[in-house]
């Protein structure tokens, strides 16, 4: 998604400052919230209790698992597995034999248990100081019980080397299951290709948090990711671009003659690899191939699904939208010829009951010129160029249909008329999915406002590139299921990581954590139970466990914020707060870097002297630096100022 979507969601950035002080005003004091769990668990889970003493993980502890059920072994191996780096114990996985002793074990019981049973995700975990006992109704929930366990070792667990600790675990008794069915993660590798490997890092930090949906955007303008056997143009011509650097938008087009040397994709093989990979961590792998818009990169491999016949180039990053055909033609029946054999491949290679076909974004602006469109809506009494694109995405339903998978797209695939058993991702807020469910269709909930991984998380001035802004806050504030809706219609939410701007592993890390901590919550726990402060403290936690696990995140939740405002007489002053409670914030108007032997600001608004040029300022907890200064000239803050008020 590029440009539409920017329009809609460039938020002016002043606003940010206001935007956080209430953010955090509401989140703060929530009412109904529960209190603080003794425990840093992420997803908070639905039931805890904590008991008297404690259980060692030792060498010789065994893993026990139900006989017979090789899903049950499967999670037991991925236990030791996990545990063998961190411990240096290489624990034996085993089947627990009737009769036999499980003291000083950890059983894993394919059962189901007298709480959790009722969900297939859900679990009992119960730990003395006898051993460990985890049951469920399916695998999947066994494996959800194995994650809440894993946090409760020391964050060092986490580490892929191997570390000389107690590795003890509190006694407890927990039942969880989730709120939501569909808990989802999108990573784009379209505008930015990531190896194999990182796809599988990335799956890996998703499955701690109870993630179970991976979203893959591989294809748009940018490239076309999946090979294609039927149509080798695709990955031979459409997976490449030539190499730019410089601000999106603004790069220069490709040159004649210039060889595009930047991109790759994913072999069928290499797809089934992380297909696998994720099943084992009860992981569903959505594919999105885009149709009709965003399709520069197929349209570069076959110019004879366009409207205007090409030639065209796989855009590296420049001015095109609008002005350069990106829409396969509707008109053509070579179009539909084209997609069945792109879907016939990728339903095969794919096990997901649902395929992606985007349907966002696409400009009509060539079909309202292209003969064969015209004749088509003729043909087909059509009035406008919106039911074009449904009849488009009518037809794309019955070729998936066909292969027994259910199509999904963006809410523009509402205009002219939804197709019959399509489900609905919400990305322009949440109507197009309050539309979706009240015509008894399935919605999974990703309004950008509250979801979307690319945005900043941060003052501008401290934050990689990016445009509009979502904070943790705000992400945690996200409820899925709007007010008087059914909820049997949101099958859950998700979160996009778009990545224009996101241009490595590391950056993706980034722009990732710990907002996805918040969705996390979000869609597993009981909406009663969310309360920001709490979840904050167990958040530090999980940073300490994202440094052991030598994952990247952004602290930008440290960070001060600037709220420029007018005093009594009319001069600038400023509010100064951090999304997190709990820091001390000092500042100086001089142009030095401020210390916690600097001014204190006492929470109410300071006025800027008249002749200072620069306001830095910078957040403390517990005595030590916790947040970057952040550094603003007085005059952007005046304008800052200037435009909040319009």
């Amino acid at each position: 998604m590029v440009s539409v979507r920017k329009t809609i969601m460039r938020k002016t950035s002043v606003l940010f400052a206001a935007v956080l002080l209430t953010a955090v005003a509401g989140l703060a004091k929530e009412p109904g919230a529960s209190s603080t769990l003794p425990l840093s668990l992420i997803p908070q889970p639905v039931s805890v209790q904590v008991l008297p003493g404690a259980f060692r993980l030792q060498r010789g502890t065994a893993i026990l698992v139900s006989p017979g059920v090789p899903e049950a072994r499967q999670v037991g191996v991925y236990l030791a597995s996990v545990v063998a780096a961190p411990t240096g114990f290489q624990l034996k996985v085993a089947e627990a034999a009737k009769g036999s002793s499980r003291r000083g074990a950890v059983v894993l019981s394919l059962t189901g248990g007298p709480h959790g049973s009722a969900n297939p995700e859900g679990y009992d975990l119960e730990v003395t100081r006898r051993g460990v006992h985890i049951q469920a109704p399916s695998a999947a929930g066994l494996f959800y019980g194995v994650q809440t366990l894993l946090q409760l070792f020391p964050p060092e667990i986490e580490s892929k080397t191997r570390h000389e600790a107690s590795w003890t675990l509190p006694c407890v008794k927990i039942v969880d299951y989730p709120r939501f069915a569909w808990r989802g993660l999108m990573l784009d590798v379209s505008r930015q290709f990531f190896s194999k490997e990182f796809l599988k890092q990335y799956i890996d930090q998703m499955a701690k948090y109870k993630m179970n949906v991976f979203h893959m955007h591989l294809t748009d303008d940018q490239g076309w990711r999946v090979e294609i056997k039927s149509r080798p143009q695709l990955t031979k011509v459409g997976a490449w671009r030539v190499p730019r650097l410089g601000r999106l938008w603004e790069r220069d087009p490709p040159r004649e003659g210039e060889v595009a040397t930047e991109g790759g994709f994913y072999t069928q093989d290499d797809i089934r690899e992380v297909i696998a990979y994720a099943q084992e961590r009860f992981i569903t792998v959505v594919p999105e191939i885009e149709v009709p818009g965003h399709a520069l990169a197929a349209l570069a491999a076959y110019p004879e699904l366009s409207c205007t016949g090409g030639p065209f180039r796989v855009n590296p990053g420049s001015k095109f939208y609008g002005e350069e055909d990106n829409a396969l033609c509707p008109g053509n029946e070579k179009t539909f010829e084209f997609m069945d054999q792109v879907f016939s491949e990728v339903a095969a290679l794919f096990p997901s009951p649902y395929v992606h076909i985007g349907g966002d974004e696409c400009f009509k602006g060539f079909w309202k010129k292209c003969p064969k469109c015209q004749r088509r809506m003729v043909e087909e009494h059509l009035k406008d160029e919106n039911e074009l694109q449904s009849y488009l995405i009518r037809r794309v339903e019955k070729i998936l249909a066909a292969k027994n998978k259910r199509l999904i797209g963006w809410d523009e695939i509402l205009e002219g008329g939804l197709a019959p058993n399509a489900s609905v991702m919400s990305w322009r807020g949440v109507r197009g999915g309050i539309a979706a469910a009240k015509m008894n269709h399935q919605v999974v909930m990703t309004p950008a406002d509250y979801t979307y991984l690319d945005l900043y998380q941060g003052d501008p001035s401290l934050e990689p590139t990016a445009y509009s802004r979502l904070l943790v806050s705000t992400c945690y504030r996200f409820e899925p299921v709007p007010e008087g809706l059914d909820p049997k219609y949101i099958l859950g939410g998700q979160g996009p990581l778009w990545t224009e701007f996101v241009t490595n592993p590391r950056a993706a890390e980034y722009m990732t954590w710990p907002r996805a901590f918040a969705l996390s919550e979000v869609l597993w726990s009981p909406r009663e139970s969310r309360n920001w402060d709490d979840f904050t403290q167990r958040m530090e936690t999980h940073f300490q466990r994202l440094d052991a696990a030598q994952v990247n995140y952004s602290r930008a939740v440290y960070d001060v914020a600037m709220t420029p405002v007018r005093d009594s007489a009319g001069k600038l002053a400023l509010r100064l707060s951090t999304e997190v409670n709990g820091c001390d914030i000092y500042y100086t108007f001089d142009g030095t870097n401020p210390d916690n032997f600097m001014t204190k600001y006492q929470g109410e608004p300071v006025e800027v002297p008249g002749d200072a040029y620069v306001v830095k300022a910078i957040a403390y907890r517990s005595g030590r630096p916790s947040g970057r200064i952040l550094s603003l000239e007085v005059k952007e803050l005046t304008e800052r100022l200037g435009v909040e008020k319009k």
